[in-house]
């Protein structure tokens, strides 16, 4: 079964020479006006022979030939070859433009990464309910199946997350999505496609995708005048406890065009805008599982200034590895023993070893999340089972009770804030979610840091410095003489009327400031 795409045609995409051959222009750090341009390669002329003609198609020939010599502008090169075959000319076309400094799609990497089928395996949730629901009514009894994909799109509304997350994979202009199946539907094959071989009720439907596109890789021309650097900030409306409130998302948007920073909210569904940006900055709780970890880790590969790093992500939000990382560098920490979910006598010689009352902490968990106080050994395996339901590996600590948390903000190496976080009343945790209706806190105090107990914020120090330079909360006990590192959190909530009780507006302009001095060096062409 193939895919016959019915969609009427729309007469909007270069249906005039003109349309996409828009120029934009944009300050540059030296004030000379700089453009973003366009530029869609095609294999042979004859391949545009269905669309109008356009000054942004030249032909691979042509731009291997004849490279584009201005510093001065951003080029965007859709590379729509026939073939991305290794040594071919599609192949070329990429690789040429990521030497010329062009953002191109499909890069390099991507084509590589086509070639290697164990990469087909993707994490695509119900898939075979999602094929269930797009096939018709005579054809439940197919086996095998393929798709057409343009730019992440589809006009299926049942397969449009498959389409999305394939994407974001591998950036390819058309991609072919093969299935099969054996009892349970699998991706077999993902191959990307020429322009040469769509239908014309395809065609059709790549020119109406391609408008799309195009128009979102440069949708906002007009800010670029006023700003030398953009930089998107990922955040999440719905999120029920963000890491900034909506008070502090307005502060940073208004340090950052202090300046000449244009700081743009964006989604989890702008992940092909991503390139457009000189930086990202996610505002959103972070996961190696989720979107956050795949946005840091293309904004990475895209030499952008990003915080959180994808590394700060790994080593931040996974316990068992913050722990081993502590440990390694002889830094104190709570006692603690990990777990096992097949190892009973582990849990029995760690429960004697630690005491009770202990804590259980999931490896992933935020915000007071998948953490359990546990007084017996009754109750520590039930417990344990509970949340082994969820991970093979738990934390077994000792429960140090303090009256408050202390909480360092740290920005490239340097304090920047300190915090008192106070328990939740009649609770033993900052966030008891527990309490009937939302989670509910306890209460804070802000304060210089100089006021900070020198040892805490020494530590905070110290415990930041294997992970990175970026942007981490650290949370620490100090319990008499006794000071122990709890956590290191790699997006530490920066919140309007908290974090920011000392030093107002001059929190936000810092961390704005750190964005510029980093764009600024990527764009001289230094690093660090």
């Amino acid at each position: 079964m193939d895919e016959g795409l019915r969609l009427p045609p729309s007469g909007a995409l270069w249906q005039t020479p003109a349309a996409p051959a828009e120029r934009f222009a944009a300050p540059s750090p030296t004030g000379r006006t700089c453009m973003s341009r366009l530029v869609i390669v095609v294999e042979k002329t004859s391949d545009w022979g269905s669309y109008y003609p356009s000054d942004n198609v030249v032909s691979a020939q042509d731009y291997l030939k004849q490279p584009l010599n201005d510093d001065d502008e951003r080029t965007q090169v859709i590379n729509l070859c026939r073939s991305y075959k290794y040594l071919g000319t599609g192949y070329y076309v990429s690789l040429l433009a990521e030497a010329r400094g062009h953002k191109v799609i499909p890069s390099v990497r991507t084509i590589n990464d086509l070639r290697r089928r164990s990469l087909y395996g993707l994490d695509i949730e119900d898939l075979s309910s999602k094929l269930g629901k797009f096939l018709p009514a005579g054809g439940r009894d197919t086996t095998d199946l393929g798709v057409l994909v343009y730019f992440g799109e589809t006009s299926y509304p049942a397969l449009e997350d498959l389409a999305r997350q394939v994407f974001e994979t591998f950036p390819c202009p058309i991609l072919r999505i093969e299935f099969e199946r054996d009892r349970v539907w699998q991706i077999s094959a993902i191959k990307p496609t020429g322009l040469h071989s769509l239908s014309d009720e395809q065609e059709d439907a790549f020119a109406q995708t391609l408008d799309r596109f195009s128009r979102k890789l440069w949708r906002k021309p007009r800010a670029r005048r006023k700003f030398r650097f953009d930089l998107a900030m990922l955040v999440d409306p719905a999120e029920a406890m963000p890491p900034s409130n909506k008070r502090a998302l307005r502060q940073f948007i208004d340090a950052g065009e202090e300046l000449g920073i244009e700081v743009d909210p964006i989604g989890r569904n702008d992940y092909q805008r991503l390139a457009e940006y000189d930086g990202l900055f996610i505002r959103e709780t972070t996961a190696l599982d989720n979107h956050t970890y795949r946005f840091a880790n293309k904004a990475e590969k895209e030499d952008m200034v990003v915080i959180d790093a994808p590394d700060s992500i790994l080593k931040c939000t996974n316990k068992i590895y913050l722990h081993d990382l502590m440990i390694s560098k002889r830094l104190p920490i709570p006692r603690t023993e990990i777990l096992y979910r097949d190892d009973p006598k582990k849990m029995e010689e760690s429960s004697a070893r630690l005491g009770f009352p202990l804590v259980l902490k999931i490896p992933d968990g935020s915000f007071s999340r998948g953490i359990v106080k546990v007084e017996s050994a009754e109750k520590l395996k039930a417990a344990a089972d509970a949340l082994f339901q969820h991970t093979a590996l738990i934390l077994a600590q000792e429960f140090m009770f303090t009256e408050f948390d202390w909480r360092i903000g740290v920005l490239n190496r340097e304090p920047l804030y300190a915090c008192k976080y106070y328990m939740s009343r009649g609770h033993w945790q900052i966030y008891n979610h527990g309490a009937k209706g939302r989670a509910k806190s306890g209460g804070f105090e802000t304060l210089p840091v100089r006021e900070a107990p020198p040892d805490v914020v020494k530590l905070a120090l110290k415990a930041t410095s294997p992970i990175g330079d970026g942007l981490y909360g650290v949370d620490l006990k100090k319990d008499g003489e006794r000071l122990a590192m709890i956590e290191v959190n790699d997006n530490p909530s920066i919140d309007a009327g908290v974090e920011d009780a000392y030093l107002g507006a001059d929190l936000y302009r810092r961390i704005m400031h750190e964005f510029l001095r980093r764009m600024e060096r990527k764009r001289l062409g230094s690093h660090g």
